[in-house]
């Protein structure tokens, strides 16, 4: 039998159910019990999915299927079909997309938010075809050419005492001893020096590495385990520029300041405006 979509599956809550909520089951002939028991299969991860995807706390279950029993009786009324549509969507924007932008904008760890009624506004003008404001091809445009701008500003806000610690970091490496620079802020310093091939930048390279953030976080590596095989262009242009001046058989410290990393992205564990740092053992080039 097809399984049946997840929207189908918000039916019937069998379990903590008060009598009066639950329509009387006529399980006449095994079709009829068959329908009764898919309704029931059906509620498998029903309270997982409206606490994680509907934000529904389930503790309100009788709430829930008052909710369900109207809009099952509502059946092809086009009317109420579109209130409930409704409701669905504006609880989605609410809990889902508006949560979304926030990350998106501000960061993971940011508490800054954006005006959730400037976003219901436009959604509702658009559907409504207000255009006084602006149309919905202008407002495209205006997210399509200023999105990085204005999040780079709201994160370069919200995580200037990281981006500060970085330049004051890469500040110091740069009068250390021996550190040699690459150009555009990049630094390095030498623990071994190979004498094979420097590859180019269209090069497939295999790389054994390790980063770290300025306070020794390790956030990703392959040290203890076989080297990673990638085209030299594939990565942050602070590695790129040392893979594209090592020669095979090196092995070198790489300072990465913020601009040639991932800059305003947030990374989950490398947060904006992250100063790296890379150990990079530059093992052969694919041919």
């Amino acid at each position: 039998m097809k399984k049946i979509s997840v929207i189908f599956a918000v039916a019937v809550a069998a379990i903590m159910v008060s009598c009066n909520q639950t329509p009387t089951a006529s399980l006449k002939t095994d079709v009829d019990t068959l329908a009764y028991a898919i309704g029931m299969a059906q509620t498998n991860g029903l309270k997982d999915y409206l606490a994680m995807r509907m934000g529904v706390d389930t503790t309100y279950v009788e709430d829930f299927l008052k909710g369900f029993s109207e809009g099952v009786k509502a059946g092809k009324d086009k009317k109420k079909a579109a209130y409930y549509a409704g409701i669905q969507i504006g609880q989605q924007v609410s809990q889902g997309m508006v949560q979304n932008i926030n990350r998106m904008i501000f960061g993971e760890d940011s508490t800054q938010t954006i005006n959730e009624n400037n976003v219901y506004a436009g959604f509702m003008a658009a559907v409504a075809g207000v255009e006084n404001v602006m149309n919905v091809d202008s407002a495209q445009n205006f997210v399509n050419t200023r999105m990085d701008e204005i999040r780079e500003a709201a994160r370069s806000k919200a995580y200037a005492a990281n981006k500060q610690q970085g330049e004051e970091y890469m500040a110091e490496i740069a009068k250390k001893e021996g550190v040699k620079e690459l150009g555009n802020g990049v630094y390095y310093e030498v623990v071994t020096e190979g004498d094979g091939e420097i590859p180019a930048d269209t090069c497939t390279v295999k790389v054994h590495y390790e980063g770290k953030l300025i306070d020794g976080t390790v956030f990703d590596g392959n040290m203890d385990s076989d080297a990673t095989a990638f085209r030299a262009n594939a990565v942050i242009p602070g590695f790129k520029a040392a893979l594209t001046s090592m020669p095979v058989g090196s092995k070198w410290i790489v300072y990465i300041p913020q601009d040639q990393a991932y800059g305003a992205q947030d990374m989950g564990n490398i947060k904006p405006f992250s100063t790296l740092i890379f150990t990079i053992q530059l093992e052969g080039i694919e041919k």
